[in-house]
């Protein structure tokens, strides 16, 4: 990749520079230049492709978009393609790219890789393979140095600065169970003809197929390619920065991973992001049925005409059990708990841990029992379901319990820390 190097020596040793009338050797100038730029940090690995990109693609869509506001106008149209393109492009990103490729978090068949292979390229993401490849590292390391964009390193350079240099990120042994994906493969190999046909030229021909003419062939290659790419770009760029910012740390302090609803809107469902570090393995980054996530609804959508199958969700109990760990930690204000309180505790998280497990148990037994259901007399079968619904009850009620306690030891805690935080 060509580098532009912003800080370059000279190299004739023999050219002077003439300063306040005195006439200076060039080698002391070398040397104050190069501790300068080492003390600043001043990168000198430039990629001037993916910046003149990073740069350009913006001040080509506002262009653009004024130009042909000027001429043509707004209609039903440009939005219905921006939008097309946005979502299609978009989501292979973050259930393709993110929770398919990198995380192996379910299984999809050809049809869907492929879709996600020409749209993932249109997003000018770069290919699945390195794309996973950085992915893979970054949760390996998070942000210690290795991470390839660590937002310890500045909001900016998380966001979007570490693409605009050469770092050492060609480097794909990580991700070899991707190389063997003929799709995959075909595709790192001609990322860049992929991305323009699909990501720039279809968008215009759509438009020209839609509209007609030059006003078409316009409309789609302004808001289904340019601004399209440009709003993807900086929408799925705040997952490495935004999400690593604001927002809550419900279930780990580990890293600097946080949960976002807000960013959620933004991001395809990847705001719950402190979620996503502690159980990467989960299809979904919002766990909850409420939650915005419109990648775990495309992924779960899928599964229903066979594109998608073995779709792993992280037990409750573990999520749960985890969360009131988190919660101890956080409300104990660093204070040492008692040995007492701490042992209630434990045997609250266990009693809810239990609680599920006997939870997934009942309701696998009830399910068998639906299977005999046509031998069994109406009243027998009656008798029968009535039966596991009340067991399938008690084990809520245990839950329910164990949360309730929870909630009281929590506050008890709260207490007993004013208390010694007013006696000190």
């Amino acid at each position: 990749m060509t580098q532009l190097s912003i800080c370059a020596p000279y190299t004739t040793p023999t050219m002077h520079y003439f300063t306040g009338g005195k006439r200076h050797n060039l080698k002391r100038g070398k040397d104050l230049v190069r501790a300068m730029s080492e003390h600043i940090a001043y990168p000198s690995n430039i990629n001037i492709v993916n910046t003149s990109f990073l740069i350009g693609m913006p001040i080509l869509a506002v262009t653009s978009l004024v130009y042909y506001s000027m001429n043509y106008g707004i209609s039903w149209f440009e939005p219905i393609i921006f939008l097309m393109f946005y979502l299609a492009s978009g989501l292979s990103i973050t259930a393709g790219y993110h929770r398919l490729f990198s995380h192996k978090t379910h299984k999809a068949a050809w049809p869907l890789r492929l879709f996600y292979a020409l749209f993932g390229a249109a997003a000018f993401q770069n290919s699945a393979i390195k794309w996973c490849s950085d992915h893979r590292v970054h949760h390996r390391k998070t942000d210690k140095e290795e991470d390839p964009y660590s937002v310890t390193k500045g909001f900016f350079w998380a966001h979007v600065g570490w693409v605009m240099v050469d770092i050492d990120k060609d480097d794909v042994d990580n991700v070899k169970d991707l190389q063997a994906d003929k799709i995959l493969a075909w595709q790192d190999r001609n990322i860049f003809l992929i991305g323009f046909l699909v990501g720039i030229l279809l968008p215009a021909l759509i438009g020209m197929a839609w509209v007609g003419g030059i006003h078409g062939f316009l409309g789609g290659l302004v808001y289904g390619g340019f601004i399209r790419v440009v709003v993807v770009h900086h929408a799925t760029f705040l997952i490495n920065s935004a999400a690593h910012t604001w927002g809550t740390q419900p279930y780990s302090t580990e890293n600097s991973s946080r949960d976002s609803p807000l960013l959620s809107f933004l991001t395809f469902g990847e705001g719950y992001h402190n979620f996503h570090h502690t159980f990467q393995a989960d299809y979904r980054n919002g766990h909850k049925w409420y939650h915005w996530d419109p990648s775990k609804w495309l992924i779960k959508s899928a599964s229903w005409v066979g594109l998608t199958s073995d779709l792993y969700k992280i037990p409750t109990k573990a999520i749960e059990s985890r969360r009131m760990k988190r919660t101890i930690d956080k409300k104990s204000d660093g204070n040492e708990i008692d040995s007492q309180l701490q042992e209630k505790f434990t045997e609250c998280i266990a009693q809810l841990r239990t609680g599920f497990t006997d939870l997934i148990e009942r309701r696998k037994e009830y399910k068998l029992a639906k299977q005999s259901k046509n031998t069994q007399t109406k009243n027998h079968w009656r008798a029968i379901k009535e039966g596991h619904k009340i067991k399938i009850k008690q084990c809520k009620i245990r839950i329910a319990k164990a949360r309730i306690e929870f909630k009281y030891l929590v506050q008890s805690m709260r207490l007993t820390n004013n208390v010694k935080a007013i006696a000190a």
